[in-house]
């Protein structure tokens, strides 16, 4: 999708600070961090969130989910919290499926 934001960021034409990419994926820092680590796993097809997933694109997101377990290990996290958000009112500001991978505080219950 040649708007998107994090498909921009995907393909390089806006800048970020990349933790990992793959084929299938990219990871990067947020720019806003709510906690001390907080980064962002993206599929680099364009899936406009959780609500997309089908059985033409649910492999990309089980790839994400490796993804992210590997990571957490390689940054030596212990305890983290993933989040999707999905929808305006949920949240969502950007309108491309991504998980937000927070870490290194207390998260507390109910989120928000």
């Amino acid at each position: 999708m040649s708007d998107c934001l994090f498909c921009k960021i995907a393909a390089g034409e806006i800048p970020s600070n990349k933790v990992y990419e793959d084929a299938l994926c990219y990871a990067f820092y947020d720019i806003a961090p709510q906690a001390p680590t907080h980064f962002l796993v993206i599929p680099k097809v364009h899936i406009g969130s959780v609500s997309e997933i089908d059985g033409t694109n649910s492999g990309v997101v089980a790839h994400i989910f490796e993804v992210i377990a590997k990571l957490a290990g390689d940054l030596g996290l212990t305890s983290y919290r993933v989040v999707s958000n999905i929808g305006e009112q949920a949240g969502q500001s950007v309108l491309h499926l991504h998980f937000h991978v927070l870490s290194g505080r207390d998260m507390t219950w109910p989120p928000g």
